[in-house]
């Protein structure tokens, strides 16, 4: 999964004000039925309570505001990769919603089986898991969450929102309807 997306503001999306070093922003990732991209707002955390932004709200997380280094344009910024949105939704100085809880929650299984991030147990009181990002050496506690059918079943209605629909499966370009069926393979005989 990789998104391209805008990198952090340096103003208000709402007031236009321009941020302070450490002032708390509350960061948006929506997806506009209008636009074909996700389209990434940030917004201070006094005006987010009044941000209604067109489209579906895929994840939204508070943060402390870190100025770029001048000159930094890197192409690493501006793209949205699963560890990239693992990494910011699951930092430490970020506050976890319980929207995004799911999908972090997803986003660390996805990591784990990729092996870029280890599991390291539990918390003393059971309530989060430990995992190990192998690149920067970081540990992060996800909260612990039982992973059943429904969990699934509502992560992929966020993570369908986030990168699209599926297409529907086709033969030949022509794409299958309810009661067509594939053709049988053709045997080299």
């Amino acid at each position: 999964m990789e998104l391209n997306l805008q990198p952090l503001s340096t103003v208000c999306h709402v007031t236009q004000d321009a941020f302070l070093a450490g002032q708390r922003l509350v960061s948006f990732l929506v997806r506009d039925p209008a636009q074909p991209e996700i389209v990434r707002y940030d917004v201070s955390e006094p005006a987010a309570a009044g941000f209604a932004p067109a489209g579906v709200v895929v994840c939204r997380w508070v943060h402390l505001f870190k100025p770029r280094k001048p000159g930094d344009t890197s192409e690493k910024t501006l793209k949205l990769t699963a560890e990239t949105l693992f990494l910011t939704l699951a930092d430490p100085s970020a506050e976890l919603t319980p929207e995004n809880t799911r999908l972090v929650q997803f986003l660390a299984l996805m990591l784990e089986r990729k092996r870029l991030l280890k599991p390291r147990g539990r918390t003393a009181d059971g309530l989060r898991t430990v995992v190990e990002h192998t690149k920067s050496k970081q540990l992060f506690e996800i909260p612990a969450g039982d992973l059943n059918p429904e969990f699934f079943i509502q992560v992929q209605a966020q993570l369908s929102v986030l990168v699209g629909e599926p297409k529907p499966p086709s033969v030949a370009g022509k794409p299958l309807s309810g009661g067509d069926e594939p053709p049988p393979p053709v045997s080299a005989t």
